[in-house]
């Protein structure tokens, strides 16, 4: 697959009114609308009614990242208020789901609001009897960011439970008011399971347990993958040349058990949502890789599957991830990606994206341009038309495949 030629994000603009971006989600969740893009042809329904959209049989995957409460809220003794964002683990270790898990102290990479009132010293945070204090220290700057140390009275609690207890769920930067009691469950997926995220997946947002029992009742199977949402997802494409972006890398994590299942299907398989798909794709570039040296590691550089590796058959690349895992006695792999996909990529497993609308020239409308086309452009301008809901909190649009690029 060929480096794209130059691609200028302002061909990837829409107009979108603030009034059209959804700050609160729908009274319940299947209740948002759903807009369907087939062969030319746009409709649409109640999400409720996936189930009529898709065909008999086949396969869903999901990721089940969850959101945690990344955003910190600690107040200095002048009164001053410093907003810590946990981005990313940095010490003792990188890997996510480790890290949650890890005792004090641990050092993260963060974002500090107000970071001008704190230059030294240390923050505190009362948390209550029972867990003591939360304490927090800048270790210096890393990548852009910055480094905090934090430790808590109670060893023996993890990192994951100090958030749960002290944090507040990170809303997107366009959602422009506090956080509400209701946003700690409604900007979760019902079948959210692994702690990593500072932003939903939010084509999952959709989903009740009705919905995925008619689902079920079509014959269609349900697999998981995991990509952890970075706060890289609502950086801004800052060069008009998307060959100038630097692409944010995010960690995933697959099981042996969706590699089989991909590998058994005989039908469509549908992603919910663009990490879904992203990570389907770092997935097959992964055992790409393989074939060429069997003992690579799952990292999927930016631009590496434009040129720099050799396309191979589908079922060829997850049997080489298959091998690997039985070398390695493992039931599943972590990697990262930073895998960007733009106009004139070849999507390879996936045939159905279930996604929300998108910000204006971003990487993820380049990724919906990617798979269906010119069509994002007459779909999102009925959405606009029609009173669809935008972004995090907004309705969603089924995208077939286009089998024409």
């Amino acid at each position: 697959m060929p480096v794209p030629g130059q691609i200028r994000i302002s061909e990837y603009d829409y107009d979108l009114p603030p009034e059209r971006i959804a700050e609160y989600p729908v009274g319940r969740r299947d209740q948002s609308k759903l807009l369907v893009t087939s062969n030319d042809k746009i409709t649409e329904s109640p999400f409720y009614d996936l189930q009529q959209h898709l065909p008999d049989g086949g396969l869903i995957v999901f990721n089940n990242t969850r959101v945690i409460r990344a955003r910190l809220v600690f107040r200095k003794e002048t009164g001053a208020r410093i907003e810590v964002f946990c981005l990313e683990p940095l010490l003792p270790g990188r890997e996510i789901n480790t890290a949650f898990e890890t005792s004090s102290p641990v050092t993260w990479k963060c974002l500090i609001g107000n970071a001008k009132k704190w230059r030294s010293g240390k923050l505190t945070m009362d948390l209550g009897d029972e867990l003591g204090h939360l304490y927090a220290e800048r270790m210096g700057e890393a990548e852009g960011a910055f480094m905090v140390r934090f430790s808590w009275d109670r060893p023996a609690e993890s990192f994951a439970g100090i958030l749960e207890a002290a944090g507040k769920i990170p809303l997107p930067p366009y959602i422009e008011r506090e956080v509400e009691e209701n946003d700690t469950q409604r900007y979760q997926t019902i079948y959210a399971r692994h702690n990593g995220s500072v932003a939903a997946p939010t084509a999952g947002l959709h989903f009740t347990d009705e919905v995925m029992d008619s689902l079920k009742d079509k014959g269609i199977g349900f697999q998981n993958v995991t990509l952890h949402v970075g706060a890289g997802t609502f950086k801004p494409v800052d060069q008009d040349d998307i060959r100038d972006h630097e692409m944010h890398t995010e960690q995933v994590v697959v099981r042996k058990e969706l590699i089989e299942a991909v590998l058994r299907n005989e039908g469509p398989l549908t992603a919910v949502g663009t990490t879904s798909i992203r990570t389907l794709e770092s997935l097959y570039w992964y055992g790409a890789k393989l074939e060429e040296d069997n003992t690579a590691a799952f990292s999927i550089k930016q631009w590496s599957p434009y040129g720099e590796i050799e396309e191979i058959s589908i079922q060829k690349s997850l049997q080489n991830i298959l091998e690997r895992m039985k070398e390695l006695g493992v039931d599943e792999i972590t990697g990262n990606t930073s895998l960007i996909i733009v106009p004139g990529y070849r999507y390879h497993i996936a045939d159905i994206l279930l996604t929300n609308f998108h910000m204006p020239k971003s990487t993820l409308l380049l990724l919906v341009a990617a798979f269906v086309g010119s069509r994002w452009k007459e779909s999102y301008r009925y959405a606009l038309e029609n009173e669809f809901r935008f972004l995090s909190y907004g309705d969603s649009c089924l995208f077939f495949k286009n089998q024409n690029l």
